[in-house]
């Protein structure tokens, strides 16, 4: 795959070009959105884990473009996906970490779920003559004990399909009986949060083998888009795999020698080859291989022990490039600039934030009246017209409060800004990256770059203050947890 960097006379070229395919009377797109859940920036093929074989994400990125520099804007599920849902700051509707029983909940100063009064992209989409739906991982409000939550269809969505951090119908997982027996969080092969799940109800239930689970995600997923087009709508589907999460369980054919690492490398070869069958199903319809829009993302970098931060520091829940900085490919045939497909774009910043202002503008849907997104309009880079560097605002991130961190190694706070990632710990100390150079955060430059320091750390206040991250910590600072099994 090669690196590129569009000339300004094939930019106006490919401009020019998509103007021309992108008119008025064109259909909308479709889209359907790939998040992996704690799928790091180095766990895929064609990012050199080549001890596993993604033929059709690596396809996918050989047809696509890829953006190197995608952030999420949360090393942790709730609040990423928030963002994502909303293109604003999870800390605005005070989900700080992945939301969990409401007894923790309230002791860390977060709701049980994501407010409706919060702005959606599917909403928006659905307002607009969208088919929408959900299929895979929620974890914005229905789990543990709480099951007082909106269903999944009440931010949006015409139908869905969830596991156990949802509401609405759901699979929930059976595991082998040689793992589950080694954990106590399973009974009789019965995940324990399953079977809280389906204490809950509001929903029809179904019990599957854990490996079948993104299976049965894609096909309703499939059986949606079908009834879309049987009607003439265009469509709008999340697909949210959680395998990849620990506890992984591929099917017995991939289990080898049963280690976490073999178990893993199994669950990312079945994902793929689950990935290749709807690609598939898109490919071979013509109708939807020229207008439908295919990103493939990750919620947040990877667990330790599971999954590959590839050459970058830092994991899960933590702030270095390892927790927030994720595989990104969008692939839209007839929509991408001709230059950009098959190329890396590593010079221009986007984020999980810029996700619904990106996405309503390409499908020429109007935002919400007084809604004011955290994220920018980056369609140009989306959609391969220009590898521009940086961003026009900076990237903000937090570690979420709850998690532990001996001996204060781990900052609490961060900004990304042109080339410089600033951190700062709850001590005072901090540290500063040069990432365009430097990706995997050896080089500490606070020392020998004040102004850059003040400077961040004036944006940072700014930001903290807007989103209320102060209040936000003093909170968290109350208790100190271990993370769940399945956060």
């Amino acid at each position: 795959m090669k690196t590129t960097t569009l000339t300004a006379t094939t930019a106006l070229l490919a401009t020019t070009a998509l103007a021309t395919t992108l008119t008025a009377a064109s259909p909308r797109p479709n889209v359907i959105f790939f998040l992996i859940d704690d799928m790091g920036y180095g766990d895929l093929h064609y990012k050199g884990n080549y001890g596993v074989n993604t033929p059709n994400i690596d396809r996918l990125a050989t047809e696509g473009l890829r953006v190197d520099h995608f952030y999420v804007s949360y090393p942790i599920c709730s609040p990423s996906r928030t963002s994502y849902t909303t293109g604003q700051y999870a800390q605005r509707w005070g989900i700080t970490s992945y939301l969990d029983n409401m007894k923790l909940n309230a002791e860390r100063g977060m709701p049980n779920f994501l407010s409706l009064k919060a702005p959606t992209l599917a909403r928006c989409l659905q307002n607009a003559g969208y088919a929408t739906g959900h299929f895979g991982k929620w974890h914005m409000g229905g789990q543990r004990d709480f099951g007082d939550a909106p269903l999944i269809t009440a931010y949006g969505f015409d139908e869905s399909l969830t596991s156990f951090e949802g509401l609405g119908d759901r699979i929930l997982p059976v595991f082998s009986p040689g793992l589950s027996a080694k954990n106590p969080k399973w009974i009789n092969g019965h995940y324990d949060l399953g079977i809280m799940s389906e204490k809950l109800g509001h929903g029809h239930i179904e019990w599957v083998d854990r490996w079948l689970m993104t299976g049965r995600f894609i096909d309703r997923a499939i059986t949606f888009i079908d009834k879309a087009k049987n009607t003439g709508k265009p469509f709008y589907v999340n697909i949210w795999p959680d395998d990849v999460h620990t506890p992984v369980e591929p099917s017995a054919p991939f289990r080898g020698d049963n280690s976490q690492h073999t178990r893993f490398q199994g669950v990312v070869r079945e994902l793929d080859r689950e990935f290749g069958r709807l690609m598939d199903y898109i490919r071979n319809d013509p109708a939807l291989r020229d207008n439908t829009i295919v990103i493939l993302a990750s919620d947040n970098g990877p667990e330790k022990g599971a999954g590959s931060p590839g050459n970058l520091r830092g994991f899960k829940t933590e702030l270095y490039e390892g927790g927030v900085r994720e595989p990104f490919i969008i692939w839209a045939p007839k929509l991408l600039a001709p230059a950009s497909i098959g190329t890396i774009n590593n010079t221009s910043d986007i984020s999980g934030l810029d996700f619904a202002p990106t996405l309503l503008s390409i499908l020429r849907v109007p935002a919400p009246d007084g809604v004011k997104f955290d994220g920018v309009d980056m369609s140009d880079v989306f959609l391969g017209r220009s590898t521009a560097p940086y961003r026009p605002t900076p990237l903000f991130f937090s570690r979420p409060p709850d998690r532990p961190g001996a001996k204060n190694e781990l900052p609490d706070f961060a900004v990304r800004d042109g080339k410089w990632k600033y951190y700062l710990h709850r001590d005072g100390r901090e540290e500063l990256y040069d990432v365009t150079d430097d990706p995997g955060e050896m080089l500490d430059k606070s020392k020998d770059n004040p102004a850059v320091i003040k400077t961040l750390r004036a944006k940072l206040t700014a930001w903290q203050k807007d989103v209320h991250q102060e209040k936000i910590f003093k909170a968290g600072d109350a208790t100190v947890r271990q993370h769940s099994v399945h956060d």
